[in-house]
């Protein structure tokens, strides 16, 4: 791979970007038909996200591919660097707003709600005791707040899990080990999946068992945004991880140069250190 300094690699203009656009924009239209009860939002959807996957497979190629010939010299290195570092940061800040949601209602507006019923009686929404977890004021139906020693806590276990074996992978690929790299980079996918599989599990469980739902007032709608969308980051995460287990398996990367799979890597124990303040903010306190 290129060493080179002095030298920015510049791309040519592609057609990936209108792509991408074209394929949310069928989702876009799709989801809101879909929400309509219209069918023919559901074929909307299939054909944005068979586009969508369409441009993922050919993106991801270009760039390998890009790679691979040693186009990215140490300049174009330290750029990707710099972009992953504030893309992070982002992500940070994005959750940061979550987390200062919940802290606000729980250690603001909720007994500020609560001293305010003892005031005015029932005359706005009625008694209100506060405390948490709590629907809020008004009329909720009961319901049962999602528990920290069950799978909350066994998918804390496997996404630790996954961050060890993805740093033995790194370890593996720094030694040139190829064969304990292409293993650990599949354990950590299946690590990844596993959380995935369970936290879909554990949404069946609330709304069936607990009648935990995303309307559920105060508490159902912070706890299923958080899970909800750090879910979400591990699914994008989990797809990362493939991507760089099938580059790893055809050869790519090696000890000196490996930026894309350190990019991953970095995004993966972001991702864990988030569930970390997960549960014990949401499941746990």
């Amino acid at each position: 791979m290129s060493q080179q300094t002095g030298h920015y690699y510049v791309p040519a203009p592609s057609t990936y970007p209108v792509i991408g656009s074209t394929a949310l924009l069928f989702m876009g239209f799709g989801a809101a038909l879909t929400m309509n009860k219209m069918e023919l939002g559901y074929g909307l959807l299939a054909i944005g996200f068979a586009i969508l996957i369409y441009m993922c497979f050919r993106w991801f190629g270009t760039v390998a591919a890009e790679s691979e010939s040693g186009k990215y010299g140490l300049d174009v290195d330290k750029s990707f660097r710099w972009g992953m570092t504030w893309f992070i940061f982002s992500e940070v800040m994005f959750f940061a707003a979550f987390f200062g949601a919940l802290y606000y209602m729980r250690v603001l507006s909720v007994p500020w709600l609560a001293d305010e019923s003892q005031v005015l009686g029932q005359s706005f929404w009625g008694a209100y005791e506060g405390g948490w977890p709590t629907t809020g004021p008004g009329e909720h139906a009961a319901f049962t707040p999602m528990g920290a020693w069950g799978l909350p806590a066994i998918n804390t276990l496997i996404l630790l899990t996954s961050g060890v074996t993805v740093t033995y992978a790194h370890w593996a690929l720094k030694e040139g080990r190829r064969d304990a790299l292409k293993k650990w980079m599949l354990a950590t996918v299946f690590l990844g999946a596993l959380f995935i599989g369970l936290q879909g599990y554990e949404y069946v469980h609330a709304y069936n068992d607990l009648n935990l739902r995303l309307d559920t007032g105060a508490y159902g709608s912070t706890f299923f945004m958080l899970t909800g969308f750090h879910g979400f980051h591990v699914t994008l995460g989990t797809i990362m991880l493939l991507v760089i287990y099938f580059r790893c398996a055809a050869g790519h990367f090696t000890p000196e140069r490996h930026f894309g799979f350190e990019g991953v890597a970095w995004y993966w124990h972001f991702v864990d250190v988030v569930w970390l303040g997960l549960f014990i903010f949401v499941y746990l306190l």
